[in-house]
């Protein structure tokens, strides 16, 4: 951007009135004294100074997407910075192209179910008998799932999250004291109920290797500790439902109860409900998914958009719900948005930065979205990010990573106390450490703004009273 056509247009604006009127009226005997004329080099001062302040943050983000160093990504990538709420747009780069997303899919995902569920919306787990217990024994009892991704036994929860950090649960053990309280002292089966959502455990288009490296869980209405069977070395059960009843029967057996055989099964119509379990608020689940990137979480909830009574929620419907409550709220359209998945795993997945913009525009920089990203060398997947740098502790974004893909979105604090909202998503990077780069050189240029005089050094200062 050049200064020169504004500066122009400054000189003129600040020309003394007398070059505009032929001949002044005579002025009043009782004229009020005015603090600051009409065409004052004061008033345009904060103009100029944002002119300047974002001619110097086009030329700096320019200077870094145009580097060599990110090989073919320099033009595939794009970037959009502005005020927080969809105020004034200070940069935008290649806002409508459709690119990979990776996890920043999350915040689409997250903002459609917010929208459509409610904040609090919270998600419950039953404990049903296939007849009402007799002296404290009962034949079958169900474990029925009811969409909640967080329940947890208390060792998951304390390393299961990020990198090993504690993890947001909904806890078994309070689960098992529930159903000890009712009275059961005898089971004879303890049966999982996964029937609130199909039994589709994975996206067919999913990398086999995201399986493999446990970034994906076997996908169920009814998960405890995300299906994992052991942490050291990771394994997961082929059947989550299955493996729900098998820990819900150790935690009764310590307690005390009697536990025959373990598997899965639909609770009968009607079956007496014996207890159960709320998760916590789905805005918490918002912040699971969006500060640690949990990938099941997210799809969790894509099938929780479709379930409907006597429905099973499923992949295919909860993204078709998706698509439409962001049609709805955002006027996403088709050539802004594609989505495979609910959690950016798919190399399929194809989204705009002006998308992700309108996105958090909408859901506010104070709102349960904004407060759920991960903060810059405090947690989630930030937790480590931008240390040593101007950007340290300025960043709540949500990342997104996949080969040769980053993707940044959320807000940075900048300078004299400004706040600025972006989204930056680049693609066919050489490697991920050159992506890790890019991520790091965007949010420390956006931590300086504006960069640029204040507008009480570029004006005169007000006469003396």
């Amino acid at each position: 951007m050049t200064l020169r056509p504004v500066l122009v247009a400054v000189a003129l604006l600040a020309a003394p009135a007398a070059a505009v009127a032929q001949e002044p009226p005579a002025e009043p005997a009782s004229a009020p004294a005015l603090g600051t004329p009409v065409f004052s080099m004061r008033r345009v001062a904060p103009l100029l100074s944002r002119v300047v302040a974002d001619s110097h943050l086009e030329a700096d983000l320019d200077r870094v997407l145009t580097d060599p160093v990110y090989g073919a990504a320099r033009e595939r990538s794009c970037l959009v910075v502005s005020d927080p709420g969809g105020g004034r747009v200070h940069y935008a780069r290649r806002d409508s192209v459709p690119l990979i997303p990776a996890s920043t899919l999350k915040l689409l995902t997250t903002a459609a179910a917010l929208a459509q569920l409610g904040a609090e919306t919270r998600f419950t787990t039953e404990v049903r008998a296939a007849a009402a217990p007799s002296d404290g024994a009962v034949n079958d009892l169900y474990l029925v799932g009811g969409g909640d991704p967080l329940l947890s036994t208390a060792d998951f929860a304390a390393d299961g999250g990020y990198m090993g950090q504690p993890r947001r649960s909904t806890s078994m053990e309070a689960l098992a004291d529930k159903v000890a309280g009712a009275g059961i002292r005898r089971v004879g089966r303890i049966l999982g109920d996964e029937s609130r959502y199909d039994a589709e455990r994975l996206v067919p288009s999913w990398n086999p290797r995201y399986i493999a490296n446990f970034d994906i869980s076997p996908l169920s209405a009814l998960v405890v500790n995300k299906a994992f069977t052991s942490t050291a070395p990771p394994a997961v059960a082929l059947s989550p439902p299955a493996h729900a009843a098998d820990v819900l029967a150790g935690l009764l057996r310590a307690r005390g109860v009697t536990v025959g055989s373990t598997g899965t099964g639909k609770a009968p119509g009607g079956a007496p409900l014996v207890t159960s379990i709320e998760s916590a608020p789905l805005r918490d689940i918002v912040a699971e998914i969006l500060e640690n990137s949990d990938n099941m979480a997210a799809e969790m909830l894509v099938k929780e958009m479709s379930a409907k009574p006597g429905v099973p929620g499923t992949t295919t419907a909860g993204l078709a719900a998706v698509t439409e409550r962001l049609r709805q709220v955002v006027g996403a359209g088709p050539e802004e948005m594609v989505a495979v998945d609910g959690s950016g795993l798919d190399r399929g997945d194809r989204l705009t930065c002006g998308l992700l913009q309108r996105v958090l525009a909408t859901a506010g920089e104070s709102g349960p979205l904004a407060q759920g990203l991960p903060q810059a060398g405090r947690n989630g997947t930030l937790f480590r990010r931008f240390l040593g740098t101007p950007a340290a502790g300025k960043v709540r974004a949500k990342t997104g990573s996949l080969e040769g893909v980053v993707g940044l979105s959320g807000f940075v604090s900048a300078q004299a106390g400004r706040t600025l909202a972006f989204s930056l998503l680049a693609n066919d990077l050489p490697s991920m450490a050159v992506g890790a780069g890019l991520q790091d050189r965007v949010a420390n240029v956006m931590s300086g703004y504006p960069r640029a005089p204040t507008p009480e050094e570029l004006g005169p200062k007000p006469p003396a009273a």
